[in-house]
Parts: C-alpha cells; sequence; structure tokens
C-alpha cells in the first residue's frame, strides 16, 4: 500500500476514495478501497491506496486520538508511505473539535513538520482564499453551515478556527504563492515557523500544484481535493500500474436512507418525493420506542421497485426543537441506531443497493452492512456525482453501497445512484 487514509467519517471516506481512484485527466488514479473502522487483518496485496473510515468526527477528543492512532498504526503495518488526515470539505468541528487534536497526534506519531490543512475542493464548490473556507461562493459562516446541528460553523476563517483546537503554530500558505508554483510552496513551508499551514486553493490546478508540492510529505490534511493530486506522484515513479478495477452491477432490492438535515438532501428529498414513495420518520415516536426498523422495512417492503425514501431530515428549527425537547446526542444516537438496525434488517432480507444521505447516518449503515456481510473491504466503483461514488461490498453476493455527505450530489442524486449500481462501467 502507498497511501493511507485516516477518514474521521464515512461519507468523507467515500469522498477521497473516489479522488484517489479517479486520478486526475486521462489518467487513471491508484486502486483504492475504503474499509469500515480499523481492520484486525492485513488489506489484500493489491491495493494501492487504503481509507479507513472512521466515526469519529463528534466523538470525544481521546476517543477520536486513540481511534485515529489506531488506525495510522494498522496503516503503517500495510507499508504505506504517506498518510492524509481526511476531514470534511466544510471543516465540520466545534471551536474544542477534534480535527487539531487528531492532525497534532498523528504529526506526533509521524515526527511530521509543515503540515498541509487544505479543506478545499473547487469542484464542489469549496474554496480557500486568505485562509477563509467559501462555500459556493459564501463565506462558511453564512452558507447554512452555521445551523449544523452537531458541527456549526460560525468562522470561516480555518486558521483561527483550528487555532481554537491546538497549541500548534497556524501559519499560511497564500494564493499568490500558490501560483507561483510547487517549488514555492515548498521553499515556503521549508522556511515556515508555524507547524500546521492552511493553504489556499481556488482552483483544481492550485490542488494539483498542491500535490506536486507534497511529494514526499509524512502527513497531509484536508478534505478530499487535497489528494487530487497525490496519484501522480507515485505513478510517474512507477510505483503503480493497477488504477481502478472495472465495476460490476449489482441488482437487487434497493431502499434510500436519509438522515441529513442539510439544504441539498432537504432538496434531493423533495425532489424524490414527486415521483417516489417517501416517509417522514416521526423523530418523537423514534424517541418513544413507536418507530422501529420494523416500522421502516415494512414500508420498503410495500413499495419494491418504487426506490422508496424514508428520512428523517428537517429544517433547522425542526431539529433544534426536537434537540431541545429531548438533547442533542440522545436524539443522534437513536437515529443512527435506528438507521443501521435497518440496513442490517435489510440485508438479511435481501436488500443489494442502498442509498445513504448524511455523515453520521452513512458511518452507521456501512458499520451494519460491513457487519452482516462479514466484508471490511469496499471497493470504490463509478462516480454518482462529484465526490460520490459507488461502493461494492462482498464478492459472491455483494452490496452496492452510496453514502452522500449531506450538501453533495444533485437534486436527482437518489433515483441516478440506484440506477448506476445496477450498470456494469
Amino acid at each position: 500500500m502507498l497511501i493511507g487514509v485516516i477518514a474521521d467519517d464515512f461519507t468523507g471516506a467515500s469522498d477521497i476514495a473516489n479522488t484517489l481512484a479517479k486520478g486526475a485527466g486521462p489518467q487513471w488514479g491508484l486502486h483504492t478501497a475504503q474499509f469500515p473502522g480499523v481492520p484486525e487483518t492485513p488489506a489484500p496485496k493489491d491495493i494501492e491506496a487504503g481509507v479507513v473510515s472512521l466515526k469519529s468526527r463528534t466523538v470525544p477528543v481521546a476517543e477520536a486520538v486513540s481511534q485515529s492512532l489506531a488506525a495510522l498504526n494498522w496503516l503503517k503495518a500495510q507499508g504505506c508511505q504517506q498518510f492524509i488526515f481526511k476531514y470534511c470539505s466544510t471543516f465540520d468541528s466545534t471551536k474544542d473539535g477534534n480535527i487539531g487534536p487528531v492532525a497534532e497526534a498523528l504529526a506526533d506519531a509521524l515526527d511530521a513538520q509543515s503540515v498541509i490543512f487544505c479543506p478545499a475542493f473547487p469542484t464542489t464548490g469549496r474554496t480557500l482564499y486568505q485562509g477563509h473556507l467559501f462555500v459556493n461562493g459564501q463565506l462558511l459562516n453564512e452558507s447554512g453551515m452555521q445551523n449544523h446541528p452537531l458541527t456549526p460553523m460560525t468562522d470561516a476563517d480555518i486558521r483561527r478556527w483550528l487555532g481554537h483546537q491546538t497549541s500548534v503554530d497556524v501559519g499560511h500558505v497564500p494564493v499568490e504563492t500558490v501560483h507561483k508554483g510547487a517549488d514555492a510552496v515548498r521553499a515556503l513551508m521549508a522556511d515556515a515557523p508555524a507547524r500546521f499551514l492552511v493553504a489556499d486553493a481556488i482552483s483544481d490546478a492550485d490542488l494539483m500544484t498542491l500535490g506536486v508540492a507534497l511529494k514526499g510529505a509524512k502527513l497531509i490534511t484536508g478534505g478530499s481535493g487535497i489528494a487530487l493530486g497525490l496519484p501522480a506522484n507515485f505513478i510517474d515513479a512507477n510505483r503503480s500500474d493497477l488504477g481502478r478495477q472495472r465495476y460490476s452491477g449489482v441488482l437487487g432490492a434497493e431502499a434510500i436512507l436519509a438522515g441529513s438535515c442539510s439544504g441539498a438532501t432537504r432538496g434531493q428529498v423533495e425532489h424524490h418525493a414527486q415521483s417516489h414513495p417517501t416517509l417522514a420518520i416521526d423523530v418523537p415516536g423514534v424517541m418513544a420506542g413507536t418507530v422501529t426498523k420494523d416500522t421502516l422495512v415494512s414500508f420498503y417492503q410495500e413499495n419494491a421497485g418504487k426506490a422508496p425514501l424514508a428520512f428523517s431530515s428537517g429544517t433547522p428549527d425542526d431539529v433544534r426543537a426536537i434537540q431541545s425537547k429531548f438533547g442533542r446526542d440522545v436524539v443522534a444516537a437513536k437515529l443512527d441506531a435506528l438507521f443501521a438496525d435497518t440496513a442490517e434488517a435489510l440485508i438479511d432480507a435481501g436488500y443489494r443497493r442502498l442509498v445513504v444521505a448524511g455523515g453520521e447516518t452513512s458511518g452507521a449503515v456501512a458499520q451494519s452492512v460491513a457487519h452482516a456481510l462479514g466484508a471490511p473491504a469496499m471497493t470504490i466503483g463509478p462516480e454518482i456525482d462529484p465526490g460520490v461514488p459507488v461502493l461494492r461490498v462482498g464478492t459472491d453476493d455483494p452490496v452496492a453501497l452510496a453514502l452522500k455527505s449531506g450538501n453533495f450530489g444533485a437534486r436527482d442524486f437518489f433515483a441516478k445512484a440506484l440506477q448506476m449500481m445496477e450498470a456494469d462501467q
């Protein structure tokens, strides 16, 4: 294995796995697999990039650090030469969040200096300028992310936000330096007194420049875009010759589970509901125990073949009201358990195509699917929309998954994902 990735949630893991497998331009990337949690056995020998999917974004800091170091140790044992700590392209974390402490622990373990932080991915509307993160041209704290139910982002200055989370000095790689080329970036990194450096990127070309500059870097952190230029460093050195394998379509019953409350997901749910059966999950009923996995499974079975969708998405005001009544963490845990139990029941009932929206929801579902199938490696299939690939789990009786971050995907994402799962690519 050449590149090892530690991702703090499952949708982000799929996103960067897709980037590493797809490569840039006409060139394929690396043969990539995603692993749900830290595996207990070695990776297949032909895997060139391994992405360990953790569910560590909102757990206590000490737990996030422990999980991340365990993933690092496993990836080191697979022979990885470069490591990426992958977090969300909207830098989802509170002032007391996990990104800074995890990055610091990984840097210490690898004795890494001049560590780049770059959540930008212009293809998906995330850009960094003067250290400030923008989403589709809006400052992060004005993009809707300030209303996130778990990780509200109230400051677009990533340097300042990261500074709240760590005692490490935080510096900056301005876009003017990036535009001067990889050598200029390397020179700034070598001379910078700060250990952590937030790097601007306003185009995918900037990410490619950073990729060249980061050849040989022990540790890199960022969104999936930071990996855009990294496979070429190994391919150009004749270290890789496999790339993405051909995807074989998966047939079988389908279900869509949406736990994200983002504006994009709510729009996708609304669009899907125009021509497909949908079920709005009664969250107070979930809390009371009257809405269970059997409720959801019955809905899916009654609407077999119609791309049925069950969702817990709500407006920011709806979410705040529910959290105020029952407690934020309690609601999140109950919904995660509901989606996980439902997914496992669907797999046992023969369902083979699952589309999932929301980072926390995706983590719960992916872990259940992996447990049900006993297959830890998820191979990367075709890209549905930017940042979201089809994942194939298992060999003899495989399951196709799509794990979508809340803000990703076109309005017709759900139906399109199910269709792409069926086709050979």
